[in-house]
């Protein structure tokens, strides 16, 4: 297999991988996403969001309204610029993605104790690292 079907077999399979994965996620992907990036990035404000997340900014502001009403996030004004605000995960908010983070670790742990045996799970371990240079070589890292 060359490099180029080896990208597209990757792709596909680490896709559907994550899709599959999601399935037992109870919040929308968006907020759970922006979660991610509030807990991952600290504070960021709806343009941060947007651009991490290759949506509009009216798309983001809308995810973002939502997170907020169910007080997973609070807002508050941006100490250099009095135009934006600062949006930062609450400890409600770090609570329901740790609980998502749980559920798809949970998910997958069963999986891959009921599927691999000890030297697929050790050739998995071993690939870890490689995916992580491969995600910072793309990222521009």
């Amino acid at each position: 297999m060359d490099e180029n079907q080896l990208a597209e077999e990757l792709r596909l399979t680490i896709g559907r991988f994550v899709r599959t994965v999601r399935t037992v996620d109870e919040m929308p992907p968006g907020e759970a996403a922006v979660l991610g990036y509030l807990d991952r990035g600290g504070p960021l404000t709806t343009a941060d969001i947007a651009q991490q997340r290759g949506v509009s900014h009216q798309s983001a502001a809308k995810t973002v309204k939502e997170l907020l009403a169910q007080g997973l996030v609070h807002a508050e004004a941006h100490p250099s610029d009095g135009r934006k605000v600062l949006l930062h995960l609450t400890p409600t908010g770090s609570g329901r993605l740790a609980q998502e983070r749980r559920r798809r670790a949970d998910r997958l742990g069963t999986a891959i104790d009921d599927v691999l045996s000890s030297d697929e799970r050790k050739t998995l371990e071993a690939a870890l690292p490689l995916l992580s240079r491969l995600t910072a070589h793309l990222h521009g890292k």
